[in-house]
């Protein structure tokens, strides 16, 4: 998969990812996140790494993938509480 990814264009990898954050994303509105989007997903799985930078390509492909509920509903409630400096 790696050397796949790495064959891809900058161009190519942002919509691959988009697409994996619309796969999540609906598969969140089938289990009652109703109005979820695949920006939604992608700023959930992307806040743990402003700090650090970019991440490994495969650990963010690995962390949207193993997106749970519970994680998304987290990351949406402390985000609610905090507001948008969070």
């Amino acid at each position: 998969m790696e050397s796949f990814i790495e064959e891809m264009d900058a161009h190519e990898l942002e919509n691959a990812i988009e697409l994996l954050c619309c796969s999540k994303a609906e598969e969140l509105q089938l289990v009652g996140y109703q109005y979820v989007t695949s920006k939604d997903v992608w700023n959930c799985v992307s806040r743990k790494y402003e700090k650090q930078g970019i991440p490994p390509l495969h650990q963010l492909v690995n962390d949207i993938l193993s997106l749970k509920a519970t994680s998304f509903m987290n990351f949406m409630t402390i985000s609610a509480y905090r507001g948008s400096s969070f």
